[in-house]
């Protein structure tokens, strides 16, 4: 069968939109993973569908899956271009929106300048909300909050990493490095991701902090691995540094695919992201049923 889809990015995070409004087009994991492969398919980081409204008040349903074909809960900077592509598409004329995922509601918002803004919700600590199975493990205090430690790795290649546990929809565990350019983002993100304190695994943020209104940041992505940007990521590492009292209450971060802007006002309030929304290209690509 043949689909139609847009190319978008945010921040160089990467996505192909599939508009299923009128009609689901029934793909399987393996059609979204065809997609997101770099070399047979389109290529992305995620791939996300656009349908109707699931509910009363709710504008769309915005569904998201990796690049291994799994669905998530969340996706910051994909909220971000499912914003302009409605907009784009004639789907929706108003400059806010309110979008179901299987995270919760948020609601993104077009702004004058050209970027957008999504309110992610408030961020989430409950350990079983995460989740996160702590089982012996003990934390760390670390500022006004606390900090766990994970092992990572067997034998003498093991090591010991402390991380900030957040949930924006999905779940983060970050760590502060000096330098995010060393950090051993790819020797260290797939065990984190799969360490076994996290049932549903784990996106792994690597958080340099410049100064308390700035911050440098990489993600290993659970189910995609170490993108250019993470719109929720960016949210739980600045969540993650305001509670260990390092940061503001806004904070730019730098992805090495842009620029992202993060406020949280703190306690029950819900997290600001502002960044771009780009479209890349429209085209059409066979897929086999076969899938």
């Amino acid at each position: 069968m043949r689909i139609s889809f847009t190319k978008m990015q945010g921040a160089g995070n990467d996505f192909v939109v599939l508009d299923e409004t009128r009609g689901r087009l029934g793909l399987t994991p393996a059609h979204y993973r065809f997609l997101a492969d770099r070399h047979f398919g389109v290529g992305a980081d995620q791939i996300l569908t656009v349908r109707p409204s699931p509910a009363p008040g709710i504008d769309f349903e915005y569904v998201i899956h990796n690049a291994d074909g799994a669905e998530v809960e969340q996706c910051g900077n994909g909220a971000r271009c499912f914003a302009r592509f409605v907009r784009d598409r004639g789907l929706c004329d108003r400059d806010t929106i309110r979008v179901q995922t299987l995270g919760g509601v948020i609601e993104p918002q077009l702004m004058p300048d050209g970027r957008v803004r999504v309110n992610m919700g408030r961020p989430v600590f409950e350990l079983a909300e995460i989740p996160f199975e702590a089982g012996i493990l003990q934390a760390q205090a670390a500022g006004a909050w606390q900090q766990w430690p994970l092992r990572l790795g067997e034998g003498a290649q093991a090591s010991t990493v402390l991380v900030a546990l957040v949930s924006m929809g999905n779940p983060h565990a970050v760590q502060l490095v000096d330098d995010v350019d060393s950090a051993p983002v790819q020797a260290q993100g797939s065990l984190i991701e799969h360490h076994p304190s996290f049932p549903r695994r784990v996106n792994a943020g690597f958080m340099q902090i410049v100064d308390r209104g700035h911050i440098r940041l990489r993600v290993f992505e659970r189910g995609v691995g170490e993108t250019l940007a993470c719109g929720s990521g960016a949210c739980a590492a600045v969540v993650a540094g305001i509670r260990l009292g390092l940061l503001d209450d806004t904070v730019e971060v730098q992805a090495r695919g842009g620029l992202l802007t993060i406020a949280w006002a703190g306690g029950g309030a819900n997290v600001l992201m502002t960044g771009p929304a780009t479209t890349v290209f429209h085209g059409e690509i066979d897929l086999s049923e076969n899938l």
